[in-house]
């Protein structure tokens, strides 16, 4: 389709920025989230007697919206597209500018930019996902697959306030073929060219909260004291240095071929014995992301503990982010807890999901094949903006609601498009991270995306 693209770029910047303005910050409360700022402000931008837009509520202001564009065969695939307008809490004092005034910046290098918490997760593809379906309906074309566009809550604490609860409850309203979603379309300079990345597979979800058990005692006699707070100490030190081992398979060496780094540093990557120096000698974003591509990983990130400064405490509470490879199961966690946190402290510990009601949630692996008209159409789509590139799948580390679909055995794609202007590395230091900004240009690269995906998946 031939679009003015510059003037949809400047809509989705403007879209963007009003997004980040609504602050729909998920802090994992159903009291927070907000998300109807942004559903409402979607179904008055994609309003027209062509579109039918429905508005779910779940709890108090935990609205996701559905609007759908219909074809003009009913046999033909649907697609949706489908962005989350949550965002994450924020920490003011570590950014330089306000993280929810939507800034427009020109960086000291010339970088045009739209600063602001959700700008790269993933407010960027929430509203250049809204600006293409919005486009084709003005235009009046007509495909013969319908076109599902999918706002979401609550994808930053699971999804059960959003495509979780859609998924399972209102299916006839969301049905579709293929989902595309978070996150892919990263450039990268191979050995023999551009490659560029799109998702197809994530690890799965497996948190933990353990309660460490102690004894109460005077805090003015420390010493052999029973303290709850101070096991938990050894015991995120014990997880800090615990490795499961690697597990290197056939979509690991794909991406560290799309790294474009020598021949000789892919076999140290790619050989158990070298990887963990072959880590240590790469840019520390770019490290982290391939460590957690290979490892099922076990980050406490929640201690509490204690009442009073004179009293010692005789119960803490850890909260542990588990991310697992494929292959790894509830049972290997457990397993992999017992090992890191040693016999005679477990014996100190009770574990316990996170989430009671962790199987709604569908966090183990998944992934979706690459055999699909889908997957056809978003290698196409891409050549135009990087001709003779190769397009490899490639695995999310964090958690993305395309899970939901995957189980209902509809194929899900992490797509987008990035520009060349920011290093992988420093791009993945921005999900969730201060300064949290996207370029113009890749936002018009994603938004130019769609459009040739239309065109391209109902031939």
């Amino acid at each position: 389709m031939t679009a003015d693209i510059e003037r949809l770029t400047g809509e989705t910047v403007e879209l963007l920025r009003a997004l980040i303005q609504n602050q729909c910050v998920n802090e994992g409360t159903d009291e927070s989230g907000h998300e109807v700022r942004s559903a409402r402000l979607l179904a008055t931008e994609l309003a027209s007697p062509e579109v039918d837009i429905k508005l779910f509520e779940t709890a108090p202001g935990r609205t996701s919206l559905v609007a759908r564009y219909q074809g003009t065969d009913p046999d033909a695939p649907t697609l949706c597209l489908m962005g989350h307008t949550d965002v994450v809490p924020v920490s003011p004092d570590g950014w330089d500018v306000d993280p929810f005034a939507g800034e427009r910046i020109t960086s000291p290098e010339g970088v045009d930019e739209v600063w602001g918490r959700g700008a790269v997760d993933m407010l960027n593809l929430t509203s250049s996902m809204a600006v293409a379906f919005r486009h084709i309906v003005r235009s009046g074309t007509r495909y013969p697959g319908d076109i599902v566009y999918l706002a979401v809550a609550d994808e930053e604490h699971g999804g059960l306030h959003g495509a979780g609860h859609l998924v399972a409850n209102e299916w006839e309203a969301l049905r579709c073929d293929y989902v595309l979603t978070e996150y892919g379309g990263t450039p990268m300079t191979g050995n023999d060219g551009t490659i560029v990345l799109l998702t197809t597979a994530e690890k799965g979800g497996s948190p933990r909260r353990l309660i460490v058990h102690g004894e109460p005692g005077h805090g003015s006699m420390p010493y052999l004291a029973n303290s709850a707070l101070i096991k938990s100490a050894e015991i995120v030190r014990r997880l800090a240095e615990y490795n499961p081992g690697p597990q290197l398979d056939e979509m690991f060496a794909a991406r560290v071929k799309a790294m474009g780094v020598s021949e000789q540093m892919q076999q140290r990557l790619l050989d158990p014995a070298r990887l963990y120096g072959a880590l240590a000698e790469l840019p520390a974003g770019l490290a982290r992301n391939l460590h957690s591509c290979c490892h099922t990983s076990f980050s406490p990130n929640v201690l509490a503990s204690g009442h009073k400064a004179n009293t010692i405490p005789d119960r803490a509470e850890l909260v542990l982010d588990v991310r697992t490879v494929h292959g790894d199961t509830d049972e290997d966690v457990d397993r992999y807890l017992r090992e890191a946190i040693g016999e005679e402290l477990m014996a100190s510990v009770d574990v316990e999901p996170l989430f009671p009601n962790i199987d709604d949630l569908a966090l183990e692996p998944s992934s979706s094949p690459t055999g699909t008209p889908v997957w056809d159409a978003l290698v196409d789509a891409i050549s135009v903006a990087y001709p003779g590139a190769e397009v490899l799948p490639s695995m999310v580390t964090g958690g993305t609601d395309a899970r939901y679909f995957r189980r209902r055995g509809v194929p899900s794609y992490g797509a987008g498009l990035l520009s060349p202007q920011v290093p992988m590395a420093e791009f993945l230091n921005r999900f969730h991270g201060h300064n949290e900004r996207i370029d113009v240009e890749s936002l018009k690269l994603t938004t130019q995306l769609w459009l040739d995906v239309f065109d391209r998946l109902w031939v």
